[in-house]
């Protein structure tokens, strides 16, 4: 390749750290958005591959990038550099679609089981990738709803059948003592086949008269 070559394959190149704090910077939606749902290139092609991750992560993190844009990235982005950044955007939809995504990291689900908003929590306590600890504490927490409380209640037997019994029976046990637990989720662990979920669903039902 000529000395002239070079030059020409050079000129209007931009460093992949420019082009990253032009993207962080920028107030153009538009050229955002183009950006967010631009065709990733060939995994073959690692340099261009790694590079437009790198920006997904710049477009991410921009307020000025339309909220439909980010909630897109946030459902379908398996890159945990993106989603952490979605995962602390201001729009509660946004995490929740984070929460929902089932290629997060456990870590990052667990984050969001904590989250203030009850949808962005719901949601991330029913994502398969949520770990049995994060289950636990989402079915002792009294702020839960009951639907989430439904699907927790299953886990073990409908969900993940062949999930660990001990872990999913801990989880069952605990929903049974939720005060948010409906009547018919009661009555379906007071027949259940654990004896110490069974037993805590039927105490409950004794409880409430």
């Amino acid at each position: 390749m000529t000395d002239e070559q070079n030059t020409g394959n050079a000129e209007g190149f931009e460093p992949l750290t420019a082009e990253y704090e032009r993207v962080r910077h920028s107030t153009d939606a538009a050229a955002l958005s183009a950006y967010a749902r631009r065709p990733l290139p060939d995994r073959a092609d690692q340099a261009a591959f790694s590079r437009a991750t790198a920006l997904l992560e710049a477009v991410a993190g921009n307020l000025n990038t339309p909220v439909e844009d980010r909630i897109h990235l946030a459902e379908a982005m398996p890159f945990p550099n993106v989603l952490v950044k979605l995962s602390a955007d201001p729009e509660p939809e946004v995490r929740r679609a984070v929460a929902a995504n089932e290629d997060d990291k456990n870590w990052l689900v667990g984050r969001l089981t904590k989250d203030p908003v009850p949808e962005v929590r719901d949601a991330a306590l029913t994502n398969p990738r949520t770990s049995w600890k994060m289950r636990l504490e989402g079915a002792q927490n009294p702020e839960v709803d009951a639907a989430t409380l439904d699907f927790l209640a299953k886990l073990g037997v409908e969900i993940e059948p062949k999930a660990p019994a001990v872990l999913s029976s801990m989880v069952r046990r605990a929903v049974a003592l939720n005060p948010n637990v409906t009547p018919a989720t009661l009555a379906r662990l007071a027949e259940d086949g654990s004896d110490e979920v069974r037993h805590a669903a039927r105490r409950a039902i004794e409880r409430r008269g």
